[in-house]
Order: C-alpha cells, then sequence, then structure tokens
C-alpha cells in the first residue's frame, strides 16, 4: 500500500514539535507525543503526575507553537462553572453581553483538575463532547482546533475528588507523567544554570511553527489514514476483551474503541504512513484504554493493577 502525500506533512509537523519541546522540557517523551496525537485526533488529554514537573510549561509552550491561543484554570474547590466558561454581564449602555471563560482557546489547560468540585467539572463535558458551551440556552461553539488538557495530583493527595466517570470517559487520552531520572535532573540543573528555564523569554523567542488553520486540516486528512478489516477487528476484540477480564467492573466503552482508532489513525500518519499497521494500535492501548478500566474490589486487593489488566490482553489477544 502506497503512503499518502500529505502525511509527510503531518510527518513533518510532528518532528518539529518535538524538537521545538526538548529544547525545553526535558524527558518526557510520552507526554510529548501524546499531547501531538491528542491534537492531531482532535482529542483531550489527562496528565496525571505529582507537582512540580513541568506540565504547564510544557503545555503553555505546545500552544504557542502551533499559533494558538492558550487557556488557564487553576482548580480549586471555590470554582464554580462560570469561572469555567463565562458569564453574561449587564450595563446600562451595552445591555446583556456575554464574557468568554477561559475554555474558549484552542488550548484549554485545567491544572490540577481533581481539586474541582464534580459540580465544577461537570461544566466541562459539553464542551469536550460537542465543542460548544450553553450559557442560558444560548450556544456558543468554542475555536478550533480545540483541545482540552487536564493535569491531576494523585488521588492519595490532601484536597483531591475523584473525577466522575462520565468526566474520566470522555477523556480521549491519559498520560502518566513519573519524577525524572538523576541524568535528567542534572540537565534541568545545568540549564537552570545557563538561565534557559525562564519560560518567559523562551515564549517571547519561539516562533509558531504552523497554524490552527493548518492543524485543522491536518486533523481531517489523518481521517483519511486506512485501517483494514482486520485493524478493526484487532481494536473491537482488545476493546471487547476488557468488559470479559475477571478482574474488570467495568471495561472499556465504545467511546474507548473509537478513540483507539482515531488515536491509531494520528500515530500512523506521524510515522509518515497512510494506513495503521497492529503495532500502531499497540503503542496507543495503554494511553487510550488505561483510565477507562474499573477493577473488581477484590482485584486490588490482591494487588492486581490497570497496568497488568492491560499487558495480559496485549499478550493473550492475537492480532487478526
Amino acid at each position: 500500500m502506497s503512503e499518502k502525500p500529505d502525511m509527510k506533512e503531518v510527518r513533518e509537523f510532528y518532528e518539529n514539535m518535538q524538537a521545538a519541546l526538548q529544547k525545553f522540557i526535558v524527558g518526557y517523551e510520552d507526554l510529548i507525543d501524546t499531547l501531538t496525537i491528542a491534537l492531531l485526533s482532535n482529542g483531550t488529554v489527562i496528565i496525571e503526575g505529582v507537582p512540580g514537573t513541568a506540565k504547564t510549561s510544557a503545555c503553555k509552550l505546545f500552544a504557542k507553537k502551533i499559533g494558538g491561543t492558550f487557556g488557564r484554570l487553576q482548580g480549586a474547590v471555590d470554582i464554580q462553572p462560570i469561572d469555567i466558561l463565562g458569564m453574561k454581564t449587564y450595563s446600562k449602555e451595552a445591555g446583556f453581553k456575554f464574557v468568554k471563560g477561559p475554555v474558549f482557546s484552542n488550548i484549554f489547560l485545567v491544572d490540577e483538575m481533581n481539586r474541582l468540585t464534580p459540580k465544577a467539572q461537570g461544566a466541562l463535558l459539553e464542551a469536550i463532547a460537542e465543542r460548544q458551551v450553553t450559557i442560558d440556552n444560548e450556544r456558543y461553539h468554542l475555536a478550533s482546533p480545540f483541545m482540552v488538557i487536564a493535569t491531576q495530583n494523585p488521588y492519595e493527595m490532601e484536597g483531591t475528588f475523584m473525577l466522575i466517570e462520565a468526566q474520566k470517559d470522555r477523556f480521549t487520552y491519559s498520560v502518566q507523567v513519573n519524577p525524572l531520572s538523576a541524568e535528567e535532573e542534572m540537565k534541568i540543573l545545568a540549564r537552570d544554570m545557563n538561565r534557559e528555564l525562564d519560560l518567559k523569554e523562551v515564549l517571547a523567542k519561539e516562533t509558531e511553527i504552523t497554524t490552527p488553520e493548518n492543524i485543522t486540516r491536518m486533523q481531517e486528512s489523518i481521517r483519511s489514514v486506512y485501517a483494514s478489516d482486520d485493524i478493526l477487528g484487532y481494536i473491537a476484540d482488545l476493546v471487547s476483551a476488557t468488559r470479559k477480564h475477571s478482574d474488570v467492573r467495568l471495561g472499556v466503552s465504545t467511546r474507548g474503541s473509537l478513540a483507539l482508532l482515531r488515536g491509531s489513525q494520528a500515530y500512523a500518519a506521524i510515522q509518515g504512513r497512510g494506513y495503521i499497521i497492529p503495532d500502531d494500535v499497540k503503542h496507543l492501548v495503554p494511553y487510550v484504554l488505561s483510565h477507562r478500566i474499573m477493577l473488581k474490589r477484590e482485584a486490588k486487593l490482591t494487588g492486581v493493577t490497570v497496568e497488568n489488566v492491560i499487558s495480559s490482553i496485549l499478550e493473550t489477544v492475537p492480532v487478526r
């Protein structure tokens, strides 16, 4: 099967984005890849990790490189839906006027999302699912492209709330940000000595590598990446296996299988290919399925993890 010519542009964008972010961000290759795949597949991302691991800085720089607008919300227990979506204000001169919230941006970062109450978390559902918000029965369309990136602290930390299940399922990808190695830590210290970690200076110097319009066009071209019936069957088998696994209380939804397909299309495209191979699907499985699988209580008590379940599924489900 021949390579589709328009995938070369996607591959070039991916390489440029990698190079740009790695000039400032040490390590976290998985995070950079996942953000790029999510953007190209019109998806959303949950990033989990302890504070102080450059998650926010990476997202700001990511928005800068695509020439898009950046919105940010710091999670806190007193955040209300209007703080996210916006509100209507009234004045005698102008009458009612809608003041947009930070969600009206190309890249919207919700920092420490699991510090929001369930009510505030729920305010994002329509934005994530339909790329629009409704205020006083009026619909407002969001920017294009639009991507929500949510960071969260581990649940055992104080002042956090479990994400509601409907919210978790609407996030396309999840990625775990782990502490850096000693060698990577040393690179950061050396960069700080050379004054290379000032984000304001970096953002002022960096230029865009593309435009929002080009991103939208690449998103459309990626949807044409070919998936054979065998690939579609393999995705269906993997998802079905999560529902039948003896340690799983709630398996992956149909939304998850669609996310795995579209993520595999994007991953194939950044490799410069116009078709999916099984390895593309296998690569995306942990990022797409892990936050959608809920284990039985007895499985948790015996030390079974979601990672264990995913590994066993990948080992036992044959490629068609």
